[in-house]
């Protein structure tokens, strides 16, 4: 599906699927929270898998390269299997309903079914930045039109009541290629299940482990840190985005240079939902004339690059992106050479398309970075946690 990041009508960000926020009627529910994080220096108290902690594994959405993660909830009584994507660029839950004709996925969700279902009476559009997989966005080809509701939603055995969501009534057929329904919004303020699972009690904190497809075992842990799954010690920033997860950052290098540019400060948005990473166009242009010169824009989908297929391979294009922490070092997040090719585009095969798109008023990565690192998302303390996945 698509990650939600407020663009325009937009709720949420590309190859995560960058879904816009609800139009008017459909305003995000801020909730004020208390973090449930102990004082500096007294972090292993909550670093281990706390007993209440809820784990749900993450399937990855493979075509040559990963582009999304996606995990199971249940939704209605009796309860039924709804697949989504859990969008850090997305703040809301909203998934494929048999009210749907144009939803081609299998398994839809059926409210006829659900004795705990109540259809609401709003209905609005969300238009995406980012789509499914890395290809741009073009003409608005990613568009949901959707429904409030609400009904029971069961996570990992617990099950919530009454929590606020929206079936898909209608879509565009770019969506018809996912393996999944939805889009469960985990954006910096809690909302929905979320929301009800920290007035229970839960630390209002998840971690991401989003690994590659040859590696398996991806999980999202609710109200909890595995420290199994990481090397070394977690590095927090101090997130500062209003809805979607934004860590300012000082510097980027690519090869272990920078330039003018590139050493501008930014504030960078962090979007499980998005596969590629996305830059204004003097940035993007920046960063590959460090990788190589032969790296064009691909002019049948604006916002694309490409390189001929036959010269990608081996080519250097390690992209550091400098931030600071709380503590005031600074410290590199590192999306290595390997991410450079994300394959051929289907109008050329024998261009293949690179990581970075060019997309003017929007910084921001996705799991191209994430899946490798460990990540927590702290609502409550407003920070980001990074270490290195440890695979």
């Amino acid at each position: 599906m698509l990650s939600a990041i407020t663009v325009g009508l937009l709720a949420l960000a590309a190859s995560s699927e960058v879904a816009a926020a609800p139009q008017a009627g459909a305003k995000a529910h801020k909730v004020a929270l208390q973090s449930r994080v102990p004082p500096k220096g007294q972090f292993t108290s909550v670093r281990k898998r706390a007993s209440k902690a809820i784990g749900v594994p993450l399937d990855d959405f493979f075509m040559g390269t990963d582009l999304q993660w996606f995990g199971n909830i249940s939704v209605g009584t009796p309860p039924q299997t709804v697949s989504v994507v859990f969008d850090t660029g997305s703040q809301t839950l909203e998934f494929a309903s048999t009210d749907c004709s144009d939803c081609t996925q299998p398994n839809k969700f059926d409210p006829s079914k659900s004795s705990t279902f109540k259809r609401g009476r709003q209905t609005t559009t969300l238009d995406f930045a980012t789509g499914v997989g890395v290809d741009p966005v073009v003409n608005n080809d990613y568009v949901l039109t959707i429904r409030s509701a609400t009904d029971t939603v069961t996570v990992g055995g617990t099950s919530l009541p009454d929590v606020s969501l929206f079936t898909i009534i209608d879509q565009t057929p770019k969506f018809n290629i996912d393996p999944f329904l939805g889009i469960q919004g985990m954006g910096s303020q809690a909302e929905g299940f979320f929301e009800a699972l920290i007035r229970q009690g839960l630390p209002s904190l998840f971690s991401l482990f989003l690994t590659p497809h040859t590696d398996g075992g991806a999980e999202l842990l609710i109200g909890g840190i595995d420290d199994t799954k990481f090397e070394g010690d977690l590095i927090y920033a101090d997130q500062t985005g209003e809805g979607d997860w934004e860590v300012e950052s000082t510097q980027i290098s690519v090869n272990g240079k920078t330039n003018s540019i590139l050493k501008t400060s930014r504030s960078v948005i962090f979007d499980s939902g998005t596969s590629n990473i996305l830059f204004d166009t003097q940035t993007t242009e920046a960063m590959y004339a460090l990788i190589s010169p032969d790296i064009k824009p691909f002019a049948a989908e604006p916002g694309a690059y490409g390189l001929a297929c036959s010269e990608i391979g081996g080519l250097p294009a390690v992209i550091d992106l400098t931030f600071v922490s709380q503590s005031g070092q600074p410290f590199n997040l590192t999306i290595p050479s390997e991410e450079l090719n994300v394959g051929p585009f289907e109008s050329d095969p024998s261009t293949c398309q690179t990581l970075i798109n060019a997309f003017d008023g929007l910084e921001l990565v996705g799991g191209s970075l994430l899946k490798h690192y460990y990540s927590v998302w702290d609502v409550g303390g407003q920070r980001m946690g990074f270490a290195p996945n440890g695979l």
